[in-house]
């Protein structure tokens, strides 16, 4: 395929479609979660500073066709040499939904300046659309910081190798905590609809969610959030099957 796909929603996004990238292979800064699939072999791969696997190198791991569309998406962009040509690319695929909201990267990263830009232009060509991303790339955030359009919300999100420009440039931002007592401790709200992504000023917290390494930090606190019936992203009594059919919808047309 030589053109963009975008995804629509899922249990969690619902109705609000999205455009998403390779996990890892187009996250310049991510540290922490950083986590990416071998192209050849298919296998996990951990960043050496990993505290938490990114949930969505976890789906392309398990979902091939998953993988495929994010590769093709990633290499249709990096192949455009300006954020002009990446902005029509981006508008040509860009959905007629109801809800006129999207995310920019349930997967994937802001991974230049000039893609960073052309969302950028998507977002003031479209002013009835209300768009939103996740990003850890957050020197492209700042170099536009003044342009930003109203209609663009952006969070940084912790785990990356920029943090310090999150407190430096009083940024809206998320993180990943291994329980709720710990998003209430510091005075966090629990996001599990993306609502407080896309509305509102204010930072918050998101629950560890996905395929943890056994044994890890983060792997303990998903087990005890399974045992304590508190889901992340998924629904409270999604079974593995029904959960599968979920994912599945990310690469439905």
């Amino acid at each position: 395929m030589n053109v963009l796909r975008f995804s629509p929603g899922n249990a969690k996004l619902k109705g609000i479609s999205s455009l998403s990238l390779l996990a890892g292979w187009s996250c310049p800064f991510a540290d922490e979660c950083h986590t990416k699939v071998d192209l050849t072999t298919n296998k996990i791969i951990d960043g050496p500073n990993q505290k938490f696997r990114c949930f969505s190198a976890s789906q392309e791991n398990i979902f091939p066709a998953v993988r495929k569309q994010r590769q093709n998406n990633f290499e249709v962009l990096r192949g455009m040499k300006t954020s002009e040509e990446m902005a029509q690319a981006i508008q040509n695929a860009l959905p007629v939904t109801k809800k006129k909201i999207i995310r920019i990267h349930v997967s994937g990263d802001f991974f230049n300046q000039k893609y960073f830009d052309a969302w950028v232009l998507v977002a003031n060509s479209n002013p009835d659309y209300l768009f939103y991303a996740y990003t850890k790339s957050l020197r492209f955030w700042i170099a536009r910081l003044n342009s930003i359009p109203s209609n663009l919300k952006l969070n940084a999100s912790y785990g990356g190798r920029e943090d310090h420009l999150i407190e430096q440039y009083n940024l809206k931002s998320c993180l990943v905590v291994g329980s709720p007592e710990e998003a209430n401790k510091m005075g966090l709200k629990l996001d599990k609809d993306d609502s407080h992504a896309y509305t509102g000023n204010k930072s918050f917290a998101l629950l560890i969610h996905g395929t943890q390494k056994s044994g890890s930090e983060m792997g303990k606190a998903k087990n005890e959030l399974r045992k304590r019936g508190i889901a992340g992203y998924q629904r409270k009594g999604k079974t593995p099957n029904k959960f599968r059919k979920t994912e599945e919808l990310l690469i439905a047309a």
